[in-house]
């Protein structure tokens, strides 16, 4: 990507102060120092704004509702990644409903242990192949129709569920409703990162982790309602319809992404959901508007005439993207949260609780998963993506250690109180920092004319991780016990990661999408030197004790969760 590097490095060190009322305002050093880049000054901004207006107005073809509806943009932006976020219900609650329904489904269809394990594991290989039409399909119709194709995918995959008789059609019931998962994962958290400011990014787009554990939640309430009910688990995988309908309508009222409408050429249509979604009323949103249509422009421009999937290979900045990319969610996906999701009512049978009450006890978890990752709406943007991720990491660690252990306890009251403990600890902290952190850095970190093939090749990781971990989860504690998998397997991966990104992530917050270029323009040495600085700060302040909260935290935390484990003793 060529581009002058003085003035984009002009752009980014450009200082933004904050009014009273907590908007950002810019100086007319700022203003000047941008224009270089942007190509407008504000007066020619505005001029350039009225047109677009006018040429809106002018246009007699029917508007989405949503653009009308609500006045003020702050609202808006917020209802938008809320209804948007939805689809995360849809794939949380498939992973718990199937921890109740997989309890008595095998007896009624007369699956053996191993087909049980394909119908547990093949809805993510389904999601690999739903991962794998993200880019396709959203170039081909865009990100809000894909999303809707994804719903429909969804509801036809949950009536075959529900409806099967064999397990012939249980499973290709299964492979639809992945495939609809896998491309609405893909979808959703670019499509809320495109529309929101710098400054909420993060936040909005962890509601679709939110989401996701509320899902969770909602699927072991779902198990235990309909527990005793005759056919107890087709009214549990049918009840997921209730939720697919809710998400169906209320895409039909949201706007396409911004950025991909000017990526289309489309920048009237651009210019209408920037003015519903973010406001013109104060410079940097005007600025940020003009200098993504730059951005947007040379890109498209650039990737003409050439086989853009290489980029990921022989530009420093898109590669380095794609790796951080996808380590991020090997992972979040080999951190354990599929097998204590999928098998949370199995496993609680095998801490010695009865069928019924495997399903009752489930909704510990899951409650817990959902009450943990809300902070991560606030903290996200306010500590940052890093420290964030790195404070709690080692909760995560402790929790999976605690239930891989918990199987060594011979008192099976003992076994059932350390392992529900474990699950707790281990929902706690993985809530905030190992659910929503992939998905905002997957949905930020890539160029815009690369952000459809970069979310493909984190969802497919994603997927593929489910799926490793899922389908081959009872070989795995045959092979290796449930203490092995959990502490040896997941807990060793999860430590390595850990490692990685203390030294290799970088920080991407506060920062427009296009103002990322320069953050993966940097050498990875330049990123490791920096870490390995932020490392050395850390300890140092540790040591002498100074309230440095925002670089200790994550020691402090640390400390928390040894204390915590302690009182339980």
């Amino acid at each position: 990507m060529s581009r002058d590097s003085s003035k984009i490095e002009s752009f980014e060190n450009a200082e933004i102060t904050r009014s009273e009322n907590r908007e950002f305002q810019a100086t007319e050093d700022d203003k000047n120092a941008r224009q270089a880049v942007t190509g407008h000054t504000e007066a020619e901004m505005d001029a350039e704004l009225q047109k677009l207006e006018q040429q809106y107005s002018a246009d007699n073809r029917v508007r989405i509702l949503s653009s009308t509806i609500f006045g003020n943009p702050k609202t808006f932006i917020w209802i938008l990644a809320s209804f948007a976020s939805m689809g995360g219900i849809l794939y949380g609650i498939d992973q718990s409903l199937i921890s109740g329904a997989g309890i008595y489904m095998p007896h009624d269809l007369h699956i053996d242990t191993n087909q049980e394990s394909m119908v547990t594991g093949f809805m993510p290989l389904g999601g690999v192949f739903g991962a794998l039409l993200v880019y396709p399909v959203n170039e081909l119709i865009g990100r809000k129709w894909t999303i809707i194709a994804a719903c429909l995918l969804y509801t036809a995959g949950g009536i075959l569920e529900a409806d099967a008789q064999s397990f012939g059609m249980m499973l290709p019931g299964r492979m639809i409703l992945g495939a609809g998962v896998g491309l609405e994962a893909g979808t959703v958290p670019p499509y809320i990162a495109e529309c929101s400011t710098k400054r909420w990014r993060g936040g909005l787009v962890s509601l679709y982790q939110v989401m996701i554990m509320l899902g969770l939640l909602f699927g072991y309430i779902d198990a235990a309602i309909f527990v005793d009910v005759s056919g107890n688990w087709r009214w549990m995988l049918g009840s997921s319809l209730l939720f697919s309908t809710i998400f169906l309508i209320a895409m039909l009222f949201l706007p396409e992404s911004p950025r991909l409408l000017m990526r289309k050429g489309r920048k009237v249509d651009s210019y209408a959901v920037w003015k519903r979604v973010r406001g013109f009323q104060i410079f940097e949103e005007k600025e940020e508007f003009f200098y993504m249509e730059v951005c947007v422009l040379e890109e498209r421009e650039a990737e003409k005439d050439r086989f853009i999937w290489f980029d990921f290979i022989r530009i420093p900045r898109c590669r380095r993207a794609a790796v951080y990319g996808i380590v991020i969610m090997i992972i979040q996906q080999f951190s354990g949260i599929n097998s204590i999701s999928y098998y949370m009512g199995t496993l609680m049978e095998e801490t010695g609780l009865s069928a019924q009450n495997a399903v009752y006890t489930s909704m510990i978890g899951g409650g817990t998963g959902f009450l943990s990752t809300i902070p991560a709406i606030y903290l996200m943007d306010r500590l940052g993506r890093r420290p964030l991720l790195l404070s709690l990491i080692a909760g995560v660690i402790i929790g999976l250690f605690i239930v891989g252990f918990s199987f060594l306890a011979t008192d099976i009251h003992t076994r059932q109180g350390i392992y529900i403990w474990g699950v707790v600890i281990y929902y706690l902290f993985w809530g905030s920092c190992l659910g929503p952190t992939p998905w905002v850095v997957a949905s930020e970190i890539y160029p815009t004319y690369l952000r459809s093939h970069g979310m493909l090749l984190s969802d497919v990781t994603n997927f593929t991780g489910n799926f490793i971990t899922t389908y081959a989860f009872s070989h795995m504690t045959a092979a290796m016990t449930n203490t092995g998998t959990f502490v040896g397997f997941y807990g060793g991966i999860t430590i390595l990661g850990w490692i990685y990104l203390l030294f290799f992530m970088p920080e991407t917050k506060d920062k427009t999408l296009e103002e990322l270029n320069a953050v993966f323009e940097r050498e990875t040495m330049d990123i490791f030197h920096e870490n390995v600085q932020k490392v050395k700060e850390t300890w140092s302040d540790l040591m002498h004790c100074r309230e440095n909260l925002l670089d200790v935290n994550f020691i402090f935390a640390c400390f928390v969760v040894v204390l915590s484990c302690f009182s339980k003793l």
